[in-house]
């Protein structure tokens, strides 16, 4: 599993961004999509924001290898053991980054409605730069990244089904990035990152 191509470096300053756009082939992503989508204990849990609480435009799920929790924007998410298919996928996704991973959080963006918010993955428990392996399976969906000081600094990509993004170094520190909504009729998209979650 994993193809290797030599990543993208996305010129961006304060950031350390690789994407690899054929990760996996369409075969493997594909089965793989199939598989998580009708097997994994799917939620969608209320998010607080600005004072109002209402359904997460999204469906998640996390796994790890041990018990740590993750938190963010109100939510404790405790985690699941990783699957045989998580786990290969995984130790693909390691040997691409160099990185042992402990934990992922998988995304389900049911349609081009379900989306996620600008932030910057900076929880204290993510530790101080956080290293974040995001694979792509479905549904291409655009990823906007915005300088958090220089407003004028933008970058837009496009996500394609079995691709990787690496976010490391201080981009989390720099930037912040969303999956925003799309009007087109879309399919399903699982996005899953991986992370170390101390």
């Amino acid at each position: 599993m994993g193809l290797f191509h030599e990543p993208i470096k996305l010129d961006l300053p304060g950031a350390d961004i690789s994407y690899f756009p054929s990760f996996l082939t369409d075969n493997d992503a594909s089965i793989l999509f199939e598989h998580l989508s009708t097997k994994t204990p799917w939620k969608q849990d209320e998010i607080t924001l600005f004072g109002k609480t209402h359904p997460q435009p999204r469906l998640t799920a996390l796994y790890a290898n041990n018990q740590n929790s993750y938190s963010y924007s109100g939510i404790t998410m405790n985690p699941h053991a990783f699957s045989v298919e998580l786990k290969q996928l995984k130790q693909a996704v390691e040997r691409a980054c160099q990185t042992t991973f402990t934990s992922c959080l998988l995304n389900y963006y049911r349609n081009g409605k379900d989306s996620n918010g600008w932030h910057s993955d900076d929880e204290k428990e993510l530790g101080e730069n956080p290293i974040i392996a995001s694979v792509s399976l479905g549904a291409e969906r655009f990823f906007n990244l915005r300088h958090k000081t220089d407003k004028t600094l933008k970058h837009k990509l496009l996500l394609e089904h079995g691709s990787l993004l690496l976010m490391q170094g201080a981009t989390q520190h720099n930037w912040q990035h969303q999956v925003p909504k799309t009007s087109k009729k879309i399919g399903g998209r699982i996005n899953l990152t991986f992370r170390v979650i101390i």
